[in-house]
């Protein structure tokens, strides 16, 4: 019969109450350092996609922060904006694989373990970093788009952080 404390009969024998404890203690340690390893790893974790054509090279870390951007000679053929565009959609591409990299690390290192805190983290990954679907490419014999004509800009969007939110990371 287990007590209100969650450790049965272990109070009448001093000994068993000490072993069953220290096992206890043992696979909190274990467990720890499965976490600890598993951030590691994760941590480590860098995604890289190109442009079709080759003009824009994008790294993310599991954050999903840049850690490399790379241009290829086809992207100084670009106007600004297409050539942010491909950057952002790179980037945007890279991204969507964090959450499968961030599953197959915690499965090999936590294996079933915690369940639900893999799939509430999972989950959050999945929404911050959609995956993409694919377009359709245009057809061989489309016109191109026609270059944007508008030279204004909009204004840029002011962003009021209170204090206390600075220095906070998504994780």
């Amino acid at each position: 019969m287990t007590g209100a404390n969650g450790l049965g009969d272990l109070t009448t024998d001093p000994d068993e109450a000490q072993r069953k404890m220290d096992q206890w203690a043992q696979g909190l340690e274990d467990k720890a350092q499965r976490y600890a390893a598993a951030q590691e790893r994760t941590e480590q974790l860098r995604l890289t996609a190109s442009s079709s054509d080759g003009a824009v090279k994008v790294t993310v870390g599991a954050d999903g922060g840049v850690t490399g951007l790379e241009f290829g000679n086809k992207a100084r053929t670009y106007p600004l904006e297409e050539l942010s565009r491909q950057i952002l959609t790179t980037m945007h591409q890279a991204q969507a694989g964090i959450s499968s990299q961030v599953a197959e690390v915690m499965q090999e290192t936590l294996g079933d373990e915690d369940q639900e805190t893999r799939s509430l983290m999972i989950g959050t990954l999945r929404s911050r970093f959609p995956e993409i679907e694919e377009e359709e490419p245009p057809p061989d014999d489309a016109p191109p788009a026609p270059p944007s004509t508008d030279t204004t800009q909009a204004p840029r969007e002011r962003r009021h952080e209170a204090p206390e939110d600075e220095g906070n990371s998504p994780w």
